[in-house]
């Protein structure tokens, strides 16, 4: 029997849908619901006025004014843990119009991703660049249930535009670059896009349709942009900011000015009791260690988002505490809106209308736990998470390692528990696997290329090629930046190497011209049969972090260096187990993001990288030839090579990633006096 083509599926359900629609009466149009999704860019969980948790002061910001979305808030539904599908920005887009999570869309980066020429011991996956005509978009189904549809701003989806997928009004096909030329009083369009939706909102009701419009602001993109005024009152209320956070606080207050011109609107149509209004962030950020992470990783910084939702029956100033995620809007809006046809057989989202009324159970999904899958270098090595319950676990595809966190007495991620509760984290970890196997997710591949006496720099960690979205076309290039598991790592996308914030970047046809890498498809790669899979292909396990052949590696031979330091920026004279001072001697060099602080996964970010430069056979030990005459160009390389007696817990001559590791935690801990997670490095 031959299967009926994905693209004949999708038409025959929509024809099913609009004959349905034939049949139903005005009335019932009259009473389906609107919907106003606001998507903001590059929000952090804590970038507004008004707190995201109730009980956590440090969820809100005590600088950055908005007011009008603190309004909404009041009015409506905070979740406390809402996630964005993914931690950077068009895979969360894919997986808002899909209903899918962005690894099932084998879409999970959003710029192009490294190669095996980038010298990294893992090569990450390809992604796609476009959306596929035979997806079946949220704006499809609303359109089929009467809705009048619009995309307004940032699409970053190709595939032709918004007005290809649902859409029957749009900017077009538009990437970061088009929110370039948007000056004040119009900053990155945030006020024409919003004139643009309040006419939709006026003909729609004029004219007796429903609406659905998603607003993906360019905002907080291009904070040079921001309104000079907004700009000098920031600089004022944050003297000791850099450029870039004042000008994306002022941002976020011009963003604040285009929602409440929106929600006036509402107001003054008098179609407030029968509008959904959603607010939420493409993908996390950089939350000043309230959380840990930021964009470009999957820790609670780059995947927990500002998510309110304001509309029908939803109590005033109420608070969800169930984990929710963005692609659970697509099955939502389907059954507020009355969508007649079952959904794709490939949604993932539950509905989150009992949520809204007030219900506090876990939300139905086809499986019970949420994954987070970032097979890249960005924000950290590749990596996934699976959360379920209160539990969350971090996987690591460079050394197996994987950490285990209990989100609701550790929502900041500092206290591993993998090796306290080690039933826990392998029960969790094989529903990650058996996960991604099922879904044929992408996974990163070992680099037969890989030369440990060269390692990349972690500033090319940050980096990427650019590539995809936007009218410019899929090319790309752009800038390497510096990682830092604290930072907003830009995704990189079109000219966008800092998220477009940089103003000297040239244009991605030029950079990728430069480089001879057109194309939008990562450049120059090795062929598939030259990459080895980092895991089986069918069970996405990777080897252990301890392995490999013994190696006698004696504390005699450890001796020289030991006492005298020849790796990274090793420090003489360190008494045996004294490690804590090591850290608090170093921590201005391990302060990557030079926020003024350490925390635990900074370091850990880096130790990651340090063991494998040292590693050469990649085997997961390490010998004293592996040590002699190396000198990592990163400073905790420097307190292995310091540090051995201690590092070798149990004496057996061998040195493994998870003893490296276990040392560093010690480390910290001593150094860490008030306990609250973070070193001072100023």
């Amino acid at each position: 029997m031959n299967p009926i083509p994905e693209m004949m599926k999708k038409i025959l359900t929509l024809l099913a849908g609009l004959a349905a629609l034939s049949f139903s009466s005005k009335s019932a149009c009259a009473d389906q619901p609107n919907f106003l999704l606001l998507l903001s860019d590059d929000q952090a969980w804590n970038g507004l006025s008004c707190q995201m948790h109730p009980d956590l002061p440090e969820s809100g910001s005590r600088t950055i004014e908005t007011p009008n979305i603190a309004r909404l808030a009041s009015e409506g539904m905070r979740f406390s843990a809402g996630y964005s599908p993914a931690s950077v920005c068009a895979p969360t887009r894919i997986s808002l119009q899909t209903g899918k999570s962005p690894a099932q869309c084998h879409w999970t980066k959003a710029s192009a991703s490294m190669t095996a020429e980038d010298g990294f011991p893992l090569v990450p996956p390809r992604n796609r660049r476009s959306i596929d005509e035979a997806e079946t978009t949220i704006g499809e189904l609303l359109q089929s249930a009467g809705y009048t549809t619009a995309h307004f701003g940032k699409w970053h989806l190709s595939g032709g535009g918004p007005e290809r997928h649902g859409y029957d009004e749009s900017d077009g096909d538009t990437g970061n670059d088009d929110a370039a030329p948007f000056l004040p009083p119009n900053p990155v369009d945030i006020f024409g896009m919003g004139e643009r939706a309040m006419s939709l909102m006026e003909r729609s009701k004029k004219g007796g349709k429903p609406f659905f419009i998603q607003m993906s602001y360019h905002a907080l993109h291009y904070p040079q942009n921001a309104p000079p005024e907004l700009v000098e009152k920031y600089a004022r209320l944050m003297p000791n900011g850099n450029e870039k956070e004042i000008g994306r606080a002022a941002m976020s207050e011009a963003l604040d000015q285009g929602v409440g011109l929106l929600l006036e609107k509402i107001e003054m149509l008098g179609i407030a009791d029968n509008t959904y209004v959603i607010y939420l962030s493409d993908n996390g950020s950089s939350t000043k260690q309230a959380l840990s992470g930021g964009k470009g990783g999957v820790w609670e910084g780059g995947i927990r988002v500002p998510f309110i939702v304001r509309g029908p029956g939803i109590a005033p100033n109420s608070w969800s505490h169930q984990r929710i995620v963005g692609y659970d809007l697509y099955p939502t809006f389907c059954e507020l809106a009355g969508v007649k046809q079952p959904l794709p057989e490939t949604v993932e989202g539950g509905s989150i209308t009992h949520l809204l009324r007030g219900e506090e159970e876990p939300v139905k999904r086809a499986r019970e736990e949420l994954v987070f899958h970032f097979p890249h270098y960005q924000g950290d090595t590749p990596h996934s998470a699976l959360l379920l319950d209160h539990w969350k676990i971090m996987h690591f595809y460079e050394t197996g390692e994987t950490q285990l966190f209990d989100l609701d007495h550790d929502i900041a991620e500092r206290r591993d528990l993998a090796q306290q509760k080690p039933e826990i984290a392998d029960a969790m970890k094989q529903k990650l696997f058996a996960y991604l196997a099922e879904i044929d997710a992408q996974m990163p591949l070992k680099n037969p290329s890989y030369d440990p006496d060269n390692p990349p720099s972690a500033d090319k960690m940050r980096g990427g090629k650019n590539g995809g979205g936007g009218k410019k076309g899929q090319g790309g290039g752009g800038k390497k930046k510096r990682m830092s598991e604290e930072s907003d790592t830009p995704e990189n996308t079109e000219s966008d190497a800092d998220d477009a914030d940089s103003p000297d970047n040239p244009g991605t046809a030029e950079m990728e011209k430069k480089k001879g890498k057109g194309g939008g498809k990562g450049g120059k790669r090795t062929t598939e049969e030259s990459e080895e899979p980092a895991t089986p292909s069918k069970t996405p396990n990777p080897a252990p972090v301890s392995g490999g052949s013994a190696i006698d590696l004696s504390p005699a031979a450890f001796q020289r260096i030991a006492v005298g330091g020849t790796g990274g920026l090793a420090k003489k004279g360190n008494a045996p187990g004294d490690t804590g001072s090591w850290v608090t001697n170093h921590a201005g060099e391990l302060d990557t993001n030079g926020d003024g602080s350490v925390s635990q996964n900074e370091l850990m970010s880096q130790a990651r990288m340090a063991f494998h430069a040292f590693d050469a056979d990649q085997n997961g030990v390490l010998s004293s030839a592996e040590y002699e005459g190396k000198n990592p160009k990163m400073a905790v390389a420097g307190f292995l090579t310091s540090n051995t007696t201690a590092v070798d817990a149990n004496s057996d001559s061998i040195i493994t990633a998870k003893e490296f590791a276990g040392a560093l935690r010690s480390a910290f801990d001593q150094a860490d006096s008030d306990k609250d997670g973070i070193i001072a490095s100023k």
